[in-house]
């Protein structure tokens, strides 16, 4: 890397900025606009994230005091609070929905080769879940979820080779989850992962059809008739492994095949989970194991709104507000494809905690992350007096 640039305009020459200027093209983004393009509003939210500032004015402050750097960084014109916050309100949020989804492709490839053993060696390894964002019905009055409070919520597909967010959908809070399988173009041959709130037969069913694999838990209640059991290694933790059939009346209209049914004790809690798949083949405890992981899109939650700005917005309409979420999911899948492009051992936490104070600084990139720190040789001079000699 240049030693002449700034970290932050290295890890922005991560981003293919022909794919950014086809998505402004394609929503208009930059029609009419002379100043502050759609490329400086991205770079703008892109530095609030990386330093997690807390407001517009918070943002324009600290860029404006390293006004003679803003250049290096990419930046062509100035930020100000008022066309900022007009650039939120009225540019489309699709232009950084549709930036986040190239990036998740090529993230996607990247994280191709992630090792889950030989029985999972080809198989597309799919979380779903979502997560509510508590906002104030008076200020987002659009996003109305009960009486007194309003919500959005985020709706993620976590592709778990990488904890990359292959779909994503932001909607009200009243959305209930499992309406969203209706939006889901399921792939041949992938498993998707879920927990009980996505229980609907009929929707599980068109997963089915279209040849892709389930793993989710029963509800209570969960009525069923044993067609055959299966050897059941106890030992391991698995209490049965039976192929049944729905006996309700509507369920076994809904889903009229047969369906797995495994017991498992889970060790560490002493709790019996039930789950339920479509997938014969696999080892009742491999599919245990594989609902463990639908744990990592709790993880994705947890961290994203611990070390990305998506519960203090410095906007209070629905296109603002989306057009953070969508800027915050372009920052954590840019920090994932450059920690793997530059063989980086560090966590997302740790890149993410040392590029928000060495945003400005002039070195290559890979010695800011380097765990090596250059030593005064001995003997060698230094201008510094002593106070103990």
């Amino acid at each position: 890397m240049n030693l002449g640039r700034t970290i932050f305009a290295q890890i922005m020459a991560f981003l293919p900025l022909k794919e950014f200027q086809k998505c402004v093209a394609r929503y208009h983004g930059d029609r009419k606009v002379l100043r502050f393009t759609c490329l400086d509003q991205f770079l703008t939210l892109a530095f609030a994230q990386l330093t997690y500032r807390e407001s517009l004015r918070d943002i324009v402050s600290v860029l404006l005091a390293a006004k003679d750097k803003l250049y290096h960084m990419g930046l062509r014109h100035r930020p100000s609070r008022n066309n900022l916050a007009h650039a939120n309100e009225t540019r489309d949020w699709r232009i950084f929905a549709d930036f986040a989804l190239a990036l998740i492709a090529r993230a996607k490839a990247l994280y191709a080769k992630e090792d889950f053993g030989k029985e999972l060696a080809d198989a597309m390894l799919y979380a779903l879940d979502s997560t509510t964002i508590d906002l104030c019905l008076s200020l987002f009055p659009w996003a109305k979820f009960r009486k007194a409070k309003a919500a959005v919520k985020l709706h993620t597909l976590l592709n778990l080779r990488g904890n990359i967010p292959e779909f994503i959908h932001i909607s009200d809070g009243k959305l209930g989850d499992v309406k969203v399988l209706d939006l889901l173009t399921p792939l041949p041959g992938a498993f998707y992962i879920m927990d009980r709130g996505y229980l609907d037969f009929s929707r599980l069913y068109t997963l089915k059809q279209a040849g892709a694999f389930f793993v989710t838990r029963a509800k209570r209640g969960f009525r069923f008739q044993r067609r055959y059991s299966q050897n059941a290694d106890k030992e391991a933790g698995v209490l049965c492994d039976q192929t049944v059939v729905l006996t309700g009346f509507y369920p076994a209209k809904d889903y009229p095949e047969v369906l797995r049914r495994i017991v498992y004790l889970d060790a560490e809690t002493g709790k019996h989970l039930v789950f339920l798949t479509n997938n014969f083949e696999l080892p009742a405890l491999t599919i245990a194991r594989l609902y463990k992981l639908r744990w990592q899109v709790e993880l994705f939650f947890k961290w994203i709104k611990q070390h990305l700005r998506i519960k203090a917005f410095y906007g209070t309409s629905e296109n603002a507000v989306k057009t953070q979420i969508w800027v915050a999911v372009v920052v954590y899948v840019l920090v994932a494809i450059m920690k793997k492009e530059l063989r980086l051992e560090q966590s997302l936490y740790a890149i993410l905690q040392v590029m928000s104070v060495m945003l400005f600084e002039k070195m290559p990139i890979l010695q800011a992350f380097s765990p090596q720190r250059p030593r005064i040789k001995s003997g060698q001079s230094c201008n510094q007096l002593n106070l103990f000699n």
